[in-house]
């Protein structure tokens, strides 16, 4: 027997950092909204270890990966000692700030659990989740969602009035970012590292009752900072974009995906063309449609 589970990435409609905690982490808010671009992760019991098998020669599969992470953890907790083989299909780029690897941690917990019989609560999920990674609690449910503390703390959202309809264009450069290089680097932008609280729920209430145009000002991500600073290649995807005919752009997370969005699949399709014929087709684009029947 062997449970097939896909694992959607996600997009950071507001980003605002709040300062560090004597923990080593940093408080934040941040608006996380899912999409249809999902890796595949299929899981079956086997043997005695915990194998882990890639589509990305490039991406390590020992115990370093939250995949495996994520498989010893529930083994721990359920008290198993059944091997578990799993095999990643990994569509979603890398160290791009769509939440690739948490969303494939939060998918392994997910498939395991049903593959061994729900062993474990929604309660254990969540904890394991939360001691693997900020952003992977997340990804155990599958709507927009407001996350607080260092990200863990996870309040589901309806979906957006404002996106209704709404397309996505979405950009990788082909380079990666490190989250801890971004978050040290915050400490040369204090106004971003100390981010004023109740912005992302005010965003929240915006999206809920005003149109696209009308919320697009309030689209915000402090480590675009730094992150344009290093990279501006990427400040200038977002300027063209917005230039374009997009209602909104902005950088995901700490980075290095930008994403447009338009309110219709045919602006999307005409900001695409114009995109790379501007910067070639080096980087890589993906058009998704944003809303609850695209999952």
């Amino acid at each position: 027997m062997s449970v097939e589970r896909l694992s959607p990435c996600k997009v950071n409609l507001c980003l605002n950092v709040l300062g560090p905690r004597p923990d080593g982490y940093h408080n934040l808010e941040t608006l996380m909204h899912p999409l249809a671009l999902s890796d595949r992760l299929e899981c079956e019991r086997t043997g005695t270890r915990v194998v882990l098998t890639c589509t990305r020669s490039d991406l390590p599969v020992d115990s370093s990966n939250l995949v495996v992470r994520a498989a010893n953890a529930f083994r721990d907790e359920a008290g198993l000692t059944d091997g578990i083989r799993m095999h990643l299909d990994k569509q979603v780029p890398m160290a791009a700030g769509l939440g690739g690897g948490s969303g494939n941690a939060a998918a392994a917990l997910l498939a395991l659990n049903e593959l061994f019989g729900f062993p474990l609560s929604p309660q254990q999920l969540a904890r394991l989740a939360a001691q693997l990674g900020s952003d992977v609690p997340f990804f155990l449910q599958s709507k927009p969602a407001l996350a607080t503390g260092r990200g863990e703390i996870i309040e589901p959202l309806d979906w957006f009035q404002a996106l209704e309809g709404a397309w996505m264009l979405l950009v990788h450069p082909g380079f990666g970012i490190s989250t801890a290089w971004a978050y040290q680097s915050l400490e040369r932008f204090p106004e971003a590292l100390h981010g004023q609280p109740g912005r992302a729920q005010r965003f929240v209430e915006s999206l809920q009752s005003r149109t696209l145009d009308e919320a697009s000002a309030d689209f915000y991500n402090s480590f675009e900072g730094p992150v344009f600073e290093k990279h501006p290649i990427l400040a200038l995807y977002k300027e063209f974009l917005r230039e374009s005919g997009a209602n909104a752009a902005l950088m995901s997370g700490s980075g290095s995906a930008v994403f447009a969005l338009t309110t219709s699949q045919e602006a999307a399709r005409a900001l695409r063309d114009r995109f790379l014929a501007r910067f070639g087709t080096s980087p890589w684009t993906e058009m998704l449609p944003v809303g609850p029947s695209c999952l």
